[in-house]
């Protein structure tokens, strides 16, 4: 199973480019974050007729996520556990495959965390404690057998190397270091870092600035993550990030992430 996971940073505005690397790559799901699309507009019948089933949990002009999936999907919650009252679009779970791939249904949540500035306002606080209920929930999900994968746009810059100039960031909510502690107290429940687990080097990024010739600095960070339950990293096989993405026509400012679960 082929599985990716992308802001798209507009769904309408980037539909081309979309299905220009999705013709391209494949990918048997595909994870969708900031689609900024309610869910009666988004451009479902597009991804159709590349083979996707399509759900969608979205908000109009702002935050809202999406599953496209070539598998069957089932049993799908929106919405992230523990949030009465939050009315912002950003996760989406369902299971993938249940009766194709007998043994090797997964469980998939996309989510689009939270970006948290400026510091100081509700924004961070709201950050924090939608973290703090996606540890609750990542917990939860390990009681299961089912494999899980938590794919998405993390905006918490982990360590140092995932940015090109960590020093930049340091007034910012994606590297402070309460973000980055409520980081390892998810991995720490015994997630994968996928992406970390096959590329341990320095310099790979998901997202980049579209001023001042960012991207051909190569003055990114790494905030785009997938993380694996010890079930899901046991069938990993690879994992890459699709830079090429960037350079495509009017791309988004984040690229694909890749994983590959045999």
């Amino acid at each position: 199973m082929k599985l990716a996971t992308w802001n798209i940073n507009g769904v309408k505005a980037r539909i081309e480019t979309a299905l220009a690397w999705l013709d391209l790559e494949k990918p048997d799901v595909v994870c969708l974050q900031e689609i900024k699309s309610v869910d009666e507009g988004f451009p479902a019948a597009d991804f159709e007729n590349l083979g996707y089933t399509v759900v969608t949990h979205g908000q109009k002009g702002f935050n809202g996520v999406a599953i496209l999936s070539k598998l069957p999907i089932e049993d799908v919650m929106r919405g992230l556990p523990g949030g009465d009252g939050d009315v912002q679009a950003r996760y989406i779970e369902a299971t993938i495959a249940p009766h194709v791939m007998p043994g090797h249904a997964i469980r998939v949540g996309c989510l689009y965390l939270p970006n948290g500035n400026p510091l100081g306002t509700e924004k961070f606080s709201y950050k924090l404690g939608w973290m703090a209920r996606l540890e609750t929930h990542a917990r939860r999900l390990l009681d299961g057998e089912m494999p899980v994968v938590l794919a998405g746009d993390y905006n918490v810059i982990a360590e140092p190397t995932d940015a090109k100039r960590p020093e930049a960031w340091t007034g910012d909510a994606l590297y402070q270091p309460e973000s980055r502690a409520a980081w390892r107290r998810l991995v720490n429940l015994g997630y994968t870092d996928a992406v970390r687990a096959c590329h341990p080097e320095p310099g790979i990024y998901t997202f980049w600035d579209y001023q001042a010739g960012a991207f051909q600095k190569n003055d990114g960070i790494r905030i785009d993550h997938i993380l694996l339950s010890p079930q899901a990293a046991g069938l990993l096989r690879s994992a890459t990030v699709a830079k090429d993405a960037r350079a495509m026509e009017k791309p988004s400012d984040h690229v694909p992430v890749v994983v590959d679960l045999g």
